[in-house]
């Protein structure tokens, strides 16, 4: 079975073709220019599955809150314009008639992990990725749970801050606003007299400069009180804490510090990790859904 995947962000499309043993034979991206709109993006997808020959599956991993049952994006934000209701599933289907799995991609990231990598064999656990925003995927009693209308996870949007910053989903102090890459990019130029980003940030001369590392230790202290909340509300075995800037050895090893000393001790089971398939999480899982097609 050849299974062509799409993973559909703000900023890139990236697809790659999949064999039966959910290995990714090769990938590529292009820019999703999600200004020009959904129609746009699902028509330059289409494009992309027109120039692979003996196709069996479609498999989208895609930005948004997704019905993956009928394949429809119940809700986007601005992030991508005129995206919310687009019936991608049927709109690829029509076009090419080949059948096609989509999903969230956080939620695909999870399919991913739980079939294939960290999160392999357990049953409950959450996924997040700490990126501009902070998504989340919610997997229970061996199975997604997504809510009564498809959009259950959305953890980036948890009240941490009563009456704090103003966030994009037109709320008021949510965590994503405290806890994502985003926030810390924003606290750390605040302080530094040169713009960092994600990476630089955590150089060996920018991380040991104080004033720098107090945003640093702040910054993880805002992410730890989402993970408290997260854990005393679905007592998960696990945490898959993705994102780019997850890479960063002394995050993790401060949460593991910090963590466990503000959790009751029967709820300190629980493991706090990194993904083991990286970027390519997304593809993988929503490939290994559209095999059952």
């Amino acid at each position: 079975m050849r299974i062509l995947c799409f993973d559909i962000g703000g900023t890139f499309i990236k697809y790659g073709l999949c064999d039966e043993n959910f290995n990714l034979l090769e990938k590529d991206k292009i820019p999703t220019l999600a200004e020009n709109g959904g129609q746009s993006i699902i028509e330059r997808v289409i494009e992309i599955i027109e120039q692979y020959d003996s196709i069996d599956r479609v498999a989208v991993s895609t930005a948004g809150q997704v019905d993956s049952e009928n394949g429809i994006v119940v809700y986007s934000t601005d992030n991508i314009p005129y995206y919310t209701g687009m019936r991608v599933k049927s709109l690829i289907e029509n076009k090419t008639g080949i059948p096609t799995f989509v999903e969230n991609d956080v939620n695909s990231a999870a399919l991913g992990e739980a079939h294939f990598g960290a999160a392999k064999g357990v049953s409950d656990f959450i996924c997040l990725t700490l990126g501009t925003g902070i998504g989340g995927a919610i997997f229970l009693n061996n199975k997604l749970y997504k809510g009564s209308a498809s959009s259950a996870g959305e953890l980036g949007h948890m009240i941490i801050h009563s009456g704090g910053k103003q966030c994009t989903c037109g709320g008021e102090g949510c965590y994503e606003c405290y806890a994502s890459a985003s926030a810390l990019i924003k606290a750390v130029n605040k302080v530094s007299p040169v713009e960092l980003n994600a990476f630089q940030i955590f150089e060996k001369e920018n991380i040991e400069k104080p004033e720098i590392r107090s945003e640093i230790d702040k910054w993880i202290d805002e992410i730890i009180v989402g993970l408290v909340n997260i854990i005393y509300i679905f007592n998960p075995s696990m945490i898959v804490l993705g994102g780019g800037i997850m890479n960063e050895d002394y995050i993790i090893e401060l949460i593991d510090r910090k963590i466990y000393t503000r959790l009751m001790d029967n709820f300190k089971n629980v493991k706090i990790v990194r993904p083991k398939l990286g970027n390519d999480a997304g593809m993988i899982g929503a490939a290994y859904e559209a095999s059952k097609l």
